[in-house]
């Protein structure tokens, strides 16, 4: 799909998204058959004509200024990182996204020093790097051969037994992958990427369908690890400056909580080398 009509189906899945009663139209403009607003509501509620956005959902419209843009967030009430997906869309950034992306030995070496699951993501949401502990928590069954998150997630089985809140953790990650490939607009591996999980899974499709953008922040995560059990994680993603394509992810628990104590034991189990599951760092590498 082009940039262009992917930003058309963007604005027209955010506009069925809105409640027309939450915005304040009169009573009669709310009945319809039809979820949403029409186009000639959201273009009233932009201050621009019914044609020109016509034009933007049918992607005949070019150099979008930053003015409908801000009209545009403001009347669809964007969230941020909607907002960036709907700028990188209409005004995409061309970059060489073709050369490998590499992880510093010293990021590796923060990743090892630091006592808490922790692992770094590039583009596609490839897992670039983790630590020992990391790889236990974060990605047990797995088999980091294969180290793109959504493909682990969508096409094997064993990512339900280590997601117990299995459809929340899909319908965000879809949502992450999103916001992702609008940094990137026009890149074939992406295009390539979403076309082998659309044809490997039904429930992709689906919530690939929805157009929800959300970028990898913070949040919680319910985990279920073979050795220990359950695990009640907090995380924060923090994007590398010298290359926003790669974020770490850091897991902590609690303080004083089973979480705290499950992970303690866990960490000595590996520093004892008995290495569960995926425990093994990796070092730099291409991806």
């Amino acid at each position: 799909m082009s940039d262009a009509a992917e930003l058309g189906a963007f604005l027209k899945a955010r506009r069925a998204a809105l409640d027309p009663a939450d915005l304040g139209l009169p009573p009669g403009i709310t009945q319809r058959r039809v979820k949403g607003l029409r186009r000639e509501e959201l273009a009233q509620l932009s201050g621009i004509s019914v044609d020109y956005y016509t034009r933007l959902e049918q992607g005949r419209a070019k150099n979008v200024s930053d003015a409908i843009l801000d009209a545009l967030a403001r009347a669809l009430r964007l969230n941020a990182g909607e907002e960036a997906y709907l700028r990188n869309l209409a005004a995409p950034k061309r970059r060489d996204d073709h050369a490998p992306q590499l992880v510093r030995p010293e990021l590796q070496q923060l990743l090892d020093a630091i006592q808490a699951p922790a692992f770094v993501f590039g583009r596609y949401l490839d897992v670039l790097a983790w630590n020992a502990l990391g790889g236990a928590v974060a990605f047990a069954f797995a088999d980091l051969d294969e180290r793109n998150m959504p493909k682990l997630i969508f096409t094997d089985e064993r990512a339900k037994q280590l997601h117990p809140e299995y459809d929340a953790v899909c319908r965000e990650l879809v949502a992450n992958l999103r916001a992702e490939s609008g940094r990137h607009p026009g890149d074939p591996r992406f295009a390539q990427l979403i076309g082998e999980l659309s044809l490997a899974s039904e429930e992709f499709r689906k919530l690939w369908a929805e157009h929800a953008v959300q970028e990898k922040a913070q949040g919680w995560k319910v985990l279920h690890n073979p050795v220990v059990g359950e695990l009640r994680l907090r995380y924060e993603t923090l994007r590398l400056p010298q290359d926003p394509d790669q974020g770490m992810v850091v897991y902590h628990a609690e303080p004083g909580s089973e979480t705290e104590r499950a992970l303690g034991l866990l960490a000595s189990w590996i520093a004892a080398d008995e290495r569960p599951v995926n425990t093994r760092p990796s070092r730099t590498h291409p991806a």
